[in-house]
């Protein structure tokens, strides 16, 4: 049985607070786009409870440190009558860049053992299991438009309809570490939440709708800041950076040709609809 892991990005990112924990509090806006990687699962004889293999991307935990092995060992504690399986993974959403790919791979590895086990979970189980393994995990489980709050586990669905507009998606290959970002950020309370700003017409994005990991990456990146310009200079209505980078997508009108010839050809480049 094969599925197929969705990546997501922030359309804005506010880090609120510190809290006890050494984890931040964060609002931000996840969206769901078909970019995707390949997951499939088959039975085996083998006596290895879970044999996992991976083209495509160099992964970090190619091996039993692998998020989709931890989700399949996390079922198997409550379900041991799983029995042994082979698990092949083909990664194509870039690594370490705020896509969350990691994330949604070890949800969707949740969600198909559930069918091909007919484990019948609910959501709310899937998405407690998925809170296990990542605070992004459990958006992949809803894998709809929300407002994220907390450290990123508090999900509400929202109404945002961007199907008429494209998705330029570009990538430096710069892998940036989330634990190190954050120590580069200084917390604050915004003036207006994510959530009021997308609301708005998307053209008015731009002067309001921020990513508070930018502005410290583009000090360390100074590319960053390029991709970021030669977006806006292409059109888009708006730009901004995913997560904690590396990645910046713009949002173009549906209708806007996009001269991606601009960028370096060695930049991971991937144009979707919204």
């Amino acid at each position: 049985m094969i599925t197929f892991p969705n990546c997501k990005i922030n359309i804005g990112l506010n880090i609120i607070q510190k809290r006890d924990d050494g984890y931040h509090d964060l609002e931000s806006v996840f969206y769901p786009l078909n970019i995707c990687d390949a997951l499939e699962i088959i039975n085996t004889k083998e006596t290895s409870t879970v044999q996992f293999s991976s083209t495509g991307l160099d992964i970090n935990g190619t091996g039993q440190n692998n998020l989709c092995v931890k989700a399949y060992k996390l079922l198997k504690k409550d379900f041991p009558e799983l029995p042994a399986i082979k698990m092949y993974l083909n990664k194509t959403v870039p690594v370490g860049a705020g896509l969350g790919g990691g994330s949604s791979d070890a949800a969707f590895t949740l969600m198909l053992l559930d069918k091909k086990f007919r484990l019948n979970l609910s959501q709310e189980q899937l998405r407690n299991y998925a809170l296990q393994l990542g605070s992004d995990c459990p958006f992949f489980v809803i894998n709809k438009p929300c407002f994220v709050q907390g450290k990123g586990e508090v999900l509400e669905e929202i109404d945002l309809a961007l199907s008429d507009y494209s998705f330029l998606l570009v990538n430096p290959g710069i892998h940036i570490g989330t634990k190190w970002a954050f120590s580069k950020i200084q917390p604050r309370i915004p003036d207006h939440s994510v959530r009021e700003i997308v609301q708005r017409p998307i053209e008015t994005w731009k002067e309001e709708l921020i990513n508070d990991f930018e502005a410290p990456m583009m000090q360390y990146y100074p590319q960053l800041k390029s991709i970021k310009q030669n977006l806006y200079e292409s059109g888009a209505l708006y730009a901004g950076m995913s997560g904690s980078g590396s990645t910046f997508f713009g949002i173009f009108s549906s209708s806007k040709k996009i001269d991606t010839s601009i960028f370096p050809a060695e930049y991971f480049l991937k144009l979707v609809n919204g």
